[in-house]
C-alpha cells in the first residue's frame, strides 16, 4: 500500500506540473496583455500628445486685393454717337451720311467711326470735311488698377500724341470743361495736298472710358480754309454727344 501511494503521489506531481506552466503561461499571457495594454494605452495617449502638440495653426486666407468697380461696361455703338443733324452739319455732303464704322477685334473695349466729305461751291472753290469719333474702354483688374485710373492715365498719354501730330505746327492744347470727366483740345495746323488742314481734336474721359473725336477741313480751288473757331465748336459739339452717348449706353 506504500509502495502504491508512493506512485501514486509521484504520478500527480508530475500530471500537475503542464497544468502550472499552463497556467503560468496563461498568466504570462495575461500579464502580458495587461502589460502590452497598458504600454499601447501609454503609446496611444503619448501619440495623442505629440499630435496635438505637432498640429500647426491653420493660416487665415490672405484678403484679396479689391479695387473699384469699372464704371461703365459696355460702349455705345461709334456710328450713332453723334447726331445725323450733327454730322450732317459738320460734314456736308458726307460720302456715308450715316459712318463708316472702324475695324475692331473686341466692340466691347474698342470702337470707332468716320465722316467726311467734299461740298462743291462751284467757282466759290470746295470745302472738305472730315469728323471721325473714338471710343476705348478700360476695365477694372487687381493687377492693373481701376478702370477710372487706367482711363485717367492714358489720357494724357492719349493728349501727347495729339501733340506729336506728324508735320502739326501751332499746336496749342487747352482745358475744355463741361465735357465728360475731363477733356482737353489741342489745335493744329497741318499742310498736305498743297493744302493747309485745320485741326481740332478732342480727348475726353468719362469714367473709365476715354473719347478721341477729330474734326479738321480745308478748301480746295481757291475756298479758303474753315475758321480755328468754327473748327473748335463744331469738335466740341460732337465731343459732348459722343460723350453722353456712353451713359446712354449702359442705362
Amino acid at each position: 500500500m506504500q509502495r502504491t501511494a508512493s506512485r501514486l503521489t509521484r504520478l500527480l506531481a508530475c500530471a500537475a506540473v503542464p497544468v502550472m506552466l499552463v497556467v503560468a503561461g496563461c498568466s504570462s499571457d495575461a500579464g502580458s496583455g495587461d502589460g502590452g495594454g497598458g504600454k499601447a494605452k501609454t503609446g496611444a495617449g503619448a501619440d495623442a500628445g505629440s499630435g496635438t502638440g505637432g498640429e500647426a495653426a491653420t493660416p487665415s486666407p490672405k484678403p484679396k486685393p479689391t479695387v473699384e468697380a469699372a464704371r461703365f461696361a459696355k460702349l455705345p455703338q461709334a456710328c450713332q454717337a453723334v447726331t445725323e443733324k450733327t454730322t450732317g452739319a459738320l460734314v456736308p455732303k458726307a460720302k456715308a451720311p450715316k459712318g463708316t464704322a472702324a475695324s475692331s477685334t473686341d466692340l466691347a473695349l474698342r470702337g470707332g467711326c468716320s465722316w467726311n466729305g467734299l461740298e462743291d461751291k462751284g467757282v466759290k472753290g470746295s470745302q472738305y470735311r472730315w469728323l471721325d469719333v473714338s471710343f476705348y474702354r478700360y476695365d477694372s483688374e487687381a493687377s492693373l488698377g481701376s478702370g477710372q485710373d487706367r482711363a485717367r492715365e492714358n489720357f494724357e498719354k492719349e493728349v501727347a500724341k495729339v501733340q506729336a501730330t506728324e508735320n502739326a505746327q501751332k499746336v496749342s492744347t487747352a482745358a475744355t470743361p463741361g465735357i465728360g470727366d475731363e477733356a482737353k483740345t489741342v489745335t493744329y495746323t497741318v499742310r498736305k495736298t498743297g493744302e493747309d488742314f485745320v485741326y481740332s481734336s478732342v480727348v475726353a474721359r468719362t469714367g473709365n472710358v476715354l473719347v478721341l473725336l477729330t474734326y479738321n477741313g480745308t478748301g480746295y480751288w481757291g475756298a479758303a480754309e474753315p475758321e480755328l473757331k468754327k473748327v473748335v465748336e463744331g469738335s466740341a459739339t460732337a465731343a459732348k454727344e459722343a460723350v453722353a452717348s456712353v451713359a446712354a449706353a449702359n442705362k
